[in-house]
């Protein structure tokens, strides 16, 4: 069985996410700079989900 692409499930995924569209590579740069500058050197040992809420929203 072939696993279904993006193209076929996009429309569910954005309608499940929170912030009602997909993530893009540029979502991820604030983040990126918060971890790399020294804002962040008290932060340890996280996962810090960059996923528009969608970890949030049950299946």
């Amino acid at each position: 069985m072939m696993a279904a692409t993006l193209e076929e499930r996009g429309n569910e995924f954005r309608a499940k996410c929170p912030m009602g569209r997909l993530g893009e590579p540029d979502d991820m740069a604030g983040i990126s700079l918060f971890l790399s500058s020294g804002a962040s050197a008290y932060v340890t040992g996280q996962i810090i989900a960059v996923d528009g809420g969608f970890s949030t929203v049950p299946w």
